[in-house]
């Protein structure tokens, strides 16, 4: 795969805060600008220690199909450009693997809650969108991801497991499906296990139906407890080649209507993108 390199240039966004320039712009060696008229993305590997890979684009289904498919995806906040990662190392869970506690066992034989799938994406979206996270100020899940995953759902691509508690959703968790991989995205909780809950039975859903991974992005203590762990980011993407080539399930998951289809994500051979080399002695200042 053929990658061609600029001269070193300066990246032209006014809008970026110091604070987010200093701890990411000088730590970077190359940063790709995506192209406007195709849907296709820089290997993975090049991301910086960071897991950086590149900005622009869209955040369009085929687009966002391409960039899960090869480890990569979007986040970034308020006022930033749409930047794309992929990090190392890699949190994964394998289905059939959960760990499982007495104490959640005994939540899911009760009853309590009431388990759906599919039927309330956005709501699970706006949810995880406005849970407050730890050493977050604010939310990364902006309108116009809303509205694209929202959209990835409604073609059968993107998928929310949900919790009930006395007919109100209390707990969730959404992400897209490729192949025989589940890329979880973000979970919400407003009563006690009831995001684990839904991972419980995402988990077995996804068991059933002979998928072999789920990516976790980044290593966490709540998904750690559950039998998650990390593993290289090279090993991730080798597996990702050959499980996103397997038919992808798409469709409703709650109600059972979906079926096998083959998705067409194979990228170029070769592959340009411009590309900017920040000089560490360069000042980059707030308009």
């Amino acid at each position: 795969m053929e990658i061609s390199c600029t001269e070193a240039l300066l990246l032209p966004s006014q809008r970026l805060k110091r604070l987010f320039l200093q701890i990411i712009w000088t730590e970077m060696q190359l940063l790709y600008q995506l192209n406007d008229d195709d849907c296709f993305f820089p290997p993975a590997d090049r991301a910086n220690e960071s897991g950086l890979l590149a900005f622009g684009g869209d955040l369009s289904p085929q687009r966002l199909i391409v960039a899960y498919a090869n480890g990569i995806f979007p986040w970034y906040n308020e006022d930033e450009p749409l930047l794309w990662w992929s990090l190392d190392p890699r949190l994964i869970l394998r289905p059939g693997e959960m760990r499982v506690s007495k104490s959640l066992r005994r939540t899911i034989r009760s009853g309590k809650f009431e388990v759906r799938a599919d039927t309330n994406f956005r709501e699970v979206m706006l949810h995880c969108a406005d849970t407050p996270r730890k050493d977050q100020d604010g939310t990364w899940i902006q309108d116009e991801m809303v509205d694209a995953y929202t959209h990835l759902n409604e073609l059968g691509l993107a998928h929310s497991f949900e919790t009930y508690l006395d007919g109100e959703l209390v707990g969730g968790l959404y992400g897209v499906s490729i192949g025989q991989v589940f890329f979880g995205e973000s979970m919400f909780h407003t009563a006690t296990d009831a995001s684990k809950v839904a991972f419980y039975h995402l988990h077995s859903f996804l068991a059933r139906h002979d998928f072999k991974l789920i990516d976790c992005q980044q290593e966490t203590g709540h998904l750690v407890s559950l039998g998650a762990y990390c593993i290289p980011r090279k090993e991730f993407l080798d597996e990702l080649k050959a499980l996103t080539r397997e038919a992808t399930l798409v469709g409703n998951w709650g109600n059972g209507q979906f079926e096998p289809l083959y998705l067409n994500i194979e990228q170029p051979e070769k592959l340009q993108f411009r590309s900017y080399n920040i000089d560490e002695d360069v000042a980059l200042f707030d308009e």
